[in-house]
């Protein structure tokens, strides 16, 4: 009898334990769903914040600035919008809360948090620090003034205050590389690796030496980025909870408002972008870039940056001096809500580092291992666990005070993987694999303890294979409700596993869009998809998908602008032509080439646009149908430029053969017969213009000449160079001669820069190079060391560079980062007198869409 009491108390007792545990994990559901709505509101007070600030400005920049009687209003706001580039400035870190929960800060809290704090003057830092951040910084009584604020408008008024922004950088003569010169006589001499270049000084020059070089009026803002970098990155798109998509591509993260069609960029970055983490919080964000060069050879180091997305401003740096090539994975914590970083740069050794980034502390650092690592995250409950996953390996890592202990996993009966691609945690802490064989393996924690200090607590062991996809498992994407996303690889399929891992629905990515790289949540019952193709594509399991990002997939040369709508060409390696909308930031429409396409120009009618190829083979498009018009072919080597002349009844194309072919053009441009060729260079063609005479051409080439035809007598050479002096151009883009030899760097080897574009209304040159930097010069620039508004935004060389038909904006293109850049360009206006609320070196205007392009007065 007592024994059976005895054992009828073993299972009450085990029932009570069983319905103990229940509970507790039925709270923490509850808890964890009441912090995620706690951090979206957060998010949107914050977002509400920033909109309000900036209708009350532009609001106050328009009354202020309203002119006199008969003068037109002056529409243009100024906003941080998007930090625009400027000079080096560091921020102070931030005093960190004793507190180790975080989630329980209010309401008020949470705004003190994000930007609402006094703004300090601050010492120029580091020149690693390129966005204009202003420094910040609170005291003890401004975080109680704000908890006890009950007005919103305190809160906005004190950021109002602290919304200021910096010059773009200015590239100055007495510290340009600017080259070597010399004038004698009427002409003047330009050295380039030794070899002299003649340049003769036009005639209504008097006085060389009055001539004056000065920075532009003119102002680049950036408004628009077109691109996302998917093809060699993952896990790089996420939702944010004020509606805003986050990715990156080039030095640029891009926060991409779908619904409004906005754009906002973060420009703290020196050089690639690889890759980026979101904050428990969902407000801050971390991204790594890789190392670079700068212009003058001096290193670009790898570095992670922790900034804040709805301010835009750089809360941290980290890493300086301590990551080798590049920042692979990054991680926040989830279980300490987000105290700390994890980070795994791209050195031989993939140093495996853990941060406490508010304090700028390196807590502990460890060899990981020699082979790829693809992904590194943090325990969602357990702070001192991390797990990294990679080439044939997953590690387990546990951290105790400065070191780190590693457990590696055992496939043991399992076939082991050539690549861990991805992971992800289950409610229950176990861990998620998907690996390069189209697995999924479940890792569960024993309850073995290990010896005190000598290594992590428990064991992982398989305890689950599931067969998710042919090809690899890409990607993972744990939602809210508990349920999981899958990507896979080669069959390009989504699929939704139900809180058991069973298959509940899949859809399939259409193949022109390439294969999955990254998974994202999106709003309702929407998923986010980045490609390897370059696009973000949002869909449903109903409704299918809809793309929302796109861009060219290889190198990129080819741009031209519409000669009379907000229209412009690109053309790349990857055979792709895209028409692209300069207003609605759209795609028009895009075509296949058989051959990579590398220079194009649209016929002065706009009816035809004539792309050349890496072949020597070139195309004439019907631009608003993109029907084919004609093929022709001139030599077997590269086409390098193609130019029509004013009245649209010449096409001069230049090659790599060293010749510019001349066709004359009819019916509109749909009819073309050669009339002649240039010969004369002994090397390749770079640029060429047409006299608006249209008898005279003049061409640059691959070893610095400058040489001038006469197209209406047999293309001849006109030898005499010095009788060309007073010859005008239709359009500039030839990177050598008098008007424009004050852009070439000292030293150069002729290839510092790529493209040249004259303004239409010939005031300003806009200037691609080969140090991700894009120029704006005043016109003429016939002095040395002429100083120029110098921007960045891209991360490769610059390869081209034209303004829109109504000079409003520039068109930039990057090569190897394969994105394209559109800059609004704007003369600053003059400040209202006694009106010191607007700061001189304000932002022009925010990144918006087509019904916030204000002209500018």
């Amino acid at each position: 009898m007592d024994g059976f009491a005895g054992s009828l108390d073993d299972s009450i007792s085990a029932a009570s334990t069983s319905d103990v545990q229940d509970r507790l994990s039925s709270l923490e559901l509850r808890v964890q769903q009441q912090e995620d709505e706690i951090t979206v509101l957060k998010a949107a007070l914050a977002d509400v914040l920033r909109r309000l600030t900036l209708s009350e400005d532009q609001t106050a920049s328009m009354r202020k600035s309203s002119p006199g009687k008969g003068q037109p209003a002056l529409r243009e706001a100024y906003s941080l919008s998007c930090i625009t580039n400027g000079s080096p400035m560091t921020r102070k870190p931030m005093h960190s809360s004793a507190l180790s929960v975080a989630r329980k800060e209010t309401l008020a809290s949470a705004a003190k948090s994000y930007g609402l704090k006094e703004l300090k003057n601050v010492k120029r830092g580091a020149t690693i620090e390129r966005s204009q951040s202003s420094t910040w910084e609170g005291s003890e009584e401004n975080r109680n003034k704000l908890l006890r604020a009950a007005s919103t408008s305190k809160l906005i008024s004190k950021h109002k205050n602290a919304e200021k922004s910096k010059e773009p950088i200015v590239s100055q003569a007495q510290s340009s590389r600017r080259g070597a010169y010399s004038q004698e006589g009427d002409m003047i001499k330009m050295f380039m690796r030794g070899r002299p270049i003649t340049m003769y000084i036009p005639s209504d020059v008097t006085n060389y030496d009055e001539i004056k070089s000065e920075l532009p009026s003119e102002k680049l803002k950036l408004e628009w980025v077109y691109g996302y970098r998917g093809r060699d990155c993952r896990s790089n798109v996420y939702l944010l909870p004020t509606g805003e998509i986050v990715y990156f591509v080039a030095s640029v993260v891009v926060l991409y408002n779908v619904e409004e069609r906005t754009q906002r960029h973060y420009l703290g970055h020196t050089d690639c972008v690889k890759c980026l983490a979101v904050h428990p919080d969902k407000i801050k964000i971390a991204t790594g870039q890789i190392a670079g060069v700068d212009k003058d050879g001096r290193p670009l180091q790898p570095h992670v940056r922790v900034w804040d997305s709805v301010s835009l401003q750089t809360l941290q740096i980290i890493g300086l001096g301590t990551f080798e090539r590049g920042v692979g994975s990054l991680a926040f914590s989830k279980a300490d809500s987000g105290t700390h970083l994890c980070v795994v740069d791209d050195s031989n050794e993939h140093m495996l580092t853990v941060w406490e980034w508010q304090r700028k502390s390196k807590i502990a650092e460890i060899k990981s291992t020699n082979e790829a690592v693809l992904a590194a995250d943090f325990h969602p409950t357990d702070p001192n666990a991390i797990v990294t996953c990679g080439k044939s390996h997953v590690f387990f890592w546990t951290w105790n005070g400065n070191s780190l202990a590693r457990k590696q996993g055992i496939f043991g009966k399992y076939e082991k993987p050539k690549f861990v691609q991805c992971l992800a945690f289950l409610e229950n802490g176990d861990v998620l694999t998907g690996d390069s064989g189209g697995i999924m393996l479940i890792w569960a924690r024993t309850t073995v303890e290990s010896t005190q200090g000598k290594g992590p607590k428990g064991v992982y062991q398989i305890s689950k294979q599931i067969k998710a996809h042919d090809g690899s498992v890409f990607t993972l994407c744990q939602m809210r409700n508990g349920m999981l996303l899958t990507g896979g690889g080669k069959d390009r399929k989504i699929i939704l596993w139900d809180h058991d891992l069973n298959p509940e629905r899949e859809i399939e990515v259409p193949d022109q869009f390439g294969a999955i790289r990254a998974v994202a949540e999106g709003k309702g019952d929407q998923f986010l998809i980045g490609t390897s193709r370059n696009f973000i594509l949002r869909g449903t399991f109903n409704d299918g998908f809809q793309v929302e990002v796109q861009g060219h997939t290889e190198e990129l040369w080819g741009l031209a602008t519409h000669p009379s709508k907000d229209l412009f060409l690109s053309c790349a390696q990857d055979r792709q032509v895209c028409l692209w909308n300069s207003v609605d930031h759209t795609l028009e429409w895009s075509k296949i080439l058989d051959e990579p396409g590398h220079c194009a120009d649209f016929h002065p009618s706009g009816v035809v646009v004539a792309i050349g190829t890496h072949t020597g083979r070139w195309f004439v498009l019907d631009a608003e149908t993109k029907d084919l018009v004609s093929i022709h072919t001139d030599g077997n080597e590269q086409l390098s430029v193609m130019r029509y002349s004013p009245g649209g009844d010449y096409l001069a194309v230049g090659s790599h053969d060293n010749f510019v072919y001349i066709y004359t053009v009819s019916e509109n441009g749909r009819k073309y017969s050669r009339q002649g060729k240039c010969t004369g260079h002994s090397s390749y063609i770079t640029h060429l213009d047409w006299s608006p005479d249209t008898k005279y051409i003049m061409s640059n080439s691959g070893d610095y000449e400058i040489l001038y035809w006469d197209i209406q007598n047999g293309c001849k050479l006109i030898r005499n160079r010095s009788e060309c002096r007073d010859m005008e151009w239709y359009t500039y883009t030839c990177v050598l001669g008098f008007h424009v030899f004050g852009v070439w760097p000292e030293g150069s080897d002729g290839t510092d820069i790529n493209a040249l574009c004259r303004s239409y209304s010939k005031k300003v040159v806009a200037v691609a190079d080969d140090f991700c930097k894009v120029h704006l010069f005043q016109y003429p620039i016939s002095k040395p060391k002429a100083p120029s508004h110098v921007y960045s935004a891209h991360s490769s060389h610059v390869t081209n560079v034209s303004f829109t038909h109504s000079d409003g904006h520039l068109i930039s293109t990057g090569g190897k980062d394969t994105s394209i850049i559109q800059w609004r360009v704007a003369e600053k206006a003059p400040l209202p007198l006694n009106d010191s609320s607007l700061e001189q070196n304000a932002p022009l205007s925010p990144s918006a869409g087509p019904t916030e392009n204000s002209p500018v007065s």
